[in-house]
């Protein structure tokens, strides 16, 4: 009985990674079949133009608030509004990742950059930190 469960395993295994290979080899013309999604195709187009558009880059931003939970998008509002009257030069982002509601503040390039703003507003936003993400571009005019 338990060869018998054995030598089948084995079998089902065998039959299962020959048809489990996401390509074909043609020995007599040397070529590679490669079969996929066409949403794969346009996912990389995608990613392809967002890069070419160059604006963004990774960088850092200063997190202000998080929260989840009752109200927490309208806590996150009043947070935002509150960073956006005390430094109205510096670009507020207010995020939803689920569950959390979240402001970021700032595009800054360097960490030294974010460390300096961070100080200036640590006695205002006590729970602050930095964290890096995709910051936007400032606009270059000709």
């Amino acid at each position: 009985m338990f060869k018998q469960s054995v030598i089948i395993l084995i079998l089902v295994l065998i039959a299962g990674l020959r048809s489990g290979f996401a390509q074909e080899v043609r020995k007599d013309s040397g070529t590679v079949t490669i079969y996929q999604d066409k949403l794969v195709d346009e996912l990389v187009q995608k990613h392809v133009i967002l890069n070419e558009s160059g604006d963004s880059q990774d960088g850092y931003r200063i997190q202000i608030f998080s929260d989840s939970g009752n109200n927490s998008k309208t806590k996150a509002q009043t947070a935002m509004a509150e960073f956006l009257s005390k430094h109205p030069e510096m670009k507020a982002y207010l995020v939803f990742k689920s569950p959390n509601y979240k402001v970021k503040a700032g595009d800054f390039r360097s960490k030294l950059d974010a460390i300096r703003c961070l100080n200036q507003i640590s006695s205002e936003f006590p729970n602050a930190f930095i964290i890096s993400d995709l910051i936007n571009l400032p606009q270059v005019e000709p």
